[in-house]
């Protein structure tokens, strides 16, 4: 398998030739595009990281998990973003030989750290809906906290130990100046594809789909039982559950349509590479993931709009702002 083939590993024009350039009006609105995209993105998930680490009512296993995944949204906007723009911009590399071998490794990363944090909600949701009972056991901060560690450290141990051959020598398959290929042999590749899309997506469907079935449970017994006794209060409180649930649910469901089109190529029996024509729209299509999940915490939850607000207006710079009711 071949992951993506760009443009470039050490500086300079193709023998014969020299780099073909774009016209100015559209490299300035690729660029401009770039810009706009990965300032959003950062913006948005600095937002949520600043809301969830400053307000201690936020402080919750769920949200730690959410705004870890923040941080990888981030790096995905402030790192990814800009250099694999820069890498279809520009038709030669222009980052350099360190850059080609680090620029995949950190995208990959990022990527697979992503996914490892949609499991981990999804395992958070399951218990909080299916098992509430031992819930607030076993999903501790601590918990929680370690659970985070072990994402990020597998992630960063697995890509090295897939990607270690380019790290060490990331010009051995470039065949002229202005390229810089990635190789992963078939055995890796074809491991890669089960680790960070088959089995992470299946355990994810079929525990939502536990959590769906068991939240409309809920949630009949809950009409049942406001029926009976026309009480709205009690009622109203146990519906935050399925309803924190299907928000998240919507998150990851994104999280699939986003991921899901980049992997086409291998599950088609083809090479991931840029020469595929609609390689670029697979990639852009899984990287602006990073930028949706904020929008969907924007739309359903009533706590983040209420945090922007404060943060916006710089409220948060009062004394005991910490402690303000943000839910």
């Amino acid at each position: 398998m071949v992951s993506p083939a760009c443009p470039g590993s050490s500086p300079g024009p193709p023998p014969g030739g020299t780099c073909l350039e774009h016209p100015p009006r559209k490299t300035v609105l690729l660029y401009t595009l770039l810009t706009s995209v990965s300032l959003l993105t950062v913006t948005l998930n600095l937002l949520v990281i600043i809301s969830i680490s400053h307000f201690w009512q936020l402080h919750t296993p769920t949200n730690i998990l959410l705004r870890s995944l923040a941080v990888c949204d981030l790096g995905l906007g402030l790192v990814v973003m800009p250099v694999e723009g820069i890498r279809y911009i520009e038709t030669c590399w222009l980052l350099g030989r360190i850059m080609c071998a680090l620029s995949p490794y950190v995208f990959y990363c990022f990527i697979s750290s992503s996914l490892g944090h949609m499991v981990l909600i999804s395992i958070d949701r399951y218990l909080a809906i299916c098992d509430p009972l031992i819930y607030s056991s076993r999903v501790t901060m601590t918990n929680v906290k370690i659970c985070i560690c072990l994402c990020w450290t597998c992630s960063v141990t697995y890509n090295g130990l897939i990607l270690m051959d380019h790290i060490g020598q990331p010009d051995r398959f470039s065949s002229c100046h202005g390229e810089c290929v990635v190789v992963v042999n078939q055995i890796s590749g074809t491991i890669d594809m089960f680790m960070t899309f088959i089995g992470p997506c299946t355990v994810m469907a079929v525990l939502y789909i536990r959590v769906f079935v068991a939240a409309l449970s809920q949630m009949r017994v809950i009409q049942s039982q406001a029926a009976a006794t026309k009480a709205r209060a009690a009622p109203t409180a146990r519906k935050s559950q399925p309803k924190a649930a299907r928000t998240l649910g919507i998150l990851i469901v994104v999280f699939l349509m986003c991921y899901c089109p980049y992997y086409y190529p291998i599950l088609a029996g083809e090479n991931t590479s840029t020469s595929l024509p609609y390689f670029v729209i697979l990639l852009w299509i899984m990287l602006v993931n990073s930028c949706l999940n904020p929008l969907i915490y924007a739309i359903f939850y009533p706590w983040f709009r209420k945090a922007i607000k404060l943060i916006i207006t710089l409220r948060i710079l009062q004394d005991n702002s910490r402690e303000v009711k943000i839910l």
